[in-house]
């Protein structure tokens, strides 16, 4: 099989990419199907994803943008040489998971949960929809990505039918290192079944290495599906596929479905993103992630068993 010609080598989780057409591709921009909600489905079902560039509005995003980066130069973490709206990160920044500073923030709760994406859910859907209230916010330094996983484990006390939605809050290159997901890895059940439907949340009560554990707020079982992107691809079948982002696109996918990352291989650069979730209304919802504080992964939100 011939090498991808349209991409650069990739990387993800320290691991280079098998940059051939059967292994490695860009994403399928529905853009062109935004209002036929049944091809959309359609889509979802055979992909595992939808990608919808351009949906939102540019400057909303980058008006979200704005607030979240001036709670990171708040937070310390960018370089003050720079303006904080670029996102220059200081040394060794790392991984930087900031949830609070998307709360009481107007910017970012409009652009998630009023107007354009909650609807687009209800029609995706067809009816009422509901989303979670707490969200992830990320802004991720020059290092590996996000490896392999579905987001089931970590949200699968209610339904098993939400979406995640992940947004990009400014220009993601290759080099910066956006959302890959492994298309039609939603179907792999017979690979998927023996991880997907763990929580990690969950510990053996039997096991007292468990059960201190999840006293510290620990987790027995990270979550994490594999930390080789490109063997669990020669496992699974099928394609990474990523593209370069821009303020007003966002990804959404179920919850069986594998996605990672790109490593973000430049200098001193934060990538910053969220992800959000929806679901019908009509449906049970994971109590750790609803409320004014949700539990989240913290030791309220353990649940022990005899295992």
């Amino acid at each position: 099989m011939s090498a991808t010609t349209t991409l650069p080598q990739l990387y993800s989780y320290g691991h280079e990419l098998e940059m051939t057409d059967d292994k490695v591709g860009l994403l399928r921009d529905s853009s062109d199907a935004a209002e036929d909600f049944p091809e959309l489905r359609r889509r979802v079902a055979e992909d595992g994803y939808l990608y919808l560039k351009g949906y939102l509005d540019r400057d909303e995003v980058l008006a979200a943008r704005a607030s979240l980066t001036t709670g990171l130069a708040a937070a310390d973490v960018l370089d003050p040489a720079y303006p904080s709206i670029d996102a220059i990160c200081k040394p060794g920044a790392g991984y930087v998971f900031k949830p609070e500073l998307t709360n009481n923030n107007p910017a970012v709760q409009s652009l998630l949960y009023a107007g354009r994406l909650p609807e687009f859910y209800r029609q995706f859907y067809g009816e009422a929809i509901r989303h979670y209230d707490y969200t992830w916010l990320r802004a991720i330094g020059p290092g590996k990505g996000t490896n392999p996983h579905c987001d089931l484990p970590y949200m699968g006390r209610g339904t098993h039918g939400h979406m995640t939605c992940w947004v990009p809050y400014g220009e993601i290159s290759f080099e910066l290192g956006g959302l890959m997901v492994l298309e039609g890895s939603h179907k792999r059940t017979d690979l998927l079944e023996k991880y997907v439907y763990r929580d990690v949340d969950a510990f053996c009560t039997n096991k007292p290495s468990e059960a201190q554990a999840a006293q510290a707020g620990k987790w027995a079982f990270s979550g994490t599906l594999s930390h080789n992107p490109p063997t669990l691809r020669n496992k699974f079948g099928g394609r990474w596929v990523t593209a370069e982002f821009s303020p007003g696109d966002f990804i959404t996918f179920g919850m069986f479905l594998v996605h990672a990352s790109l490593d973000n291989r430049t200098e001193n650069r934060l990538r910053i993103s969220s992800d959000a979730r929806y679901q019908r209304a009509s449906e049970p919802i994971d109590e750790r992630w609803i409320g004014v504080n949700p539990s989240g992964h913290s030791t309220a939100g353990k649940r022990g068993r005899i295992c």
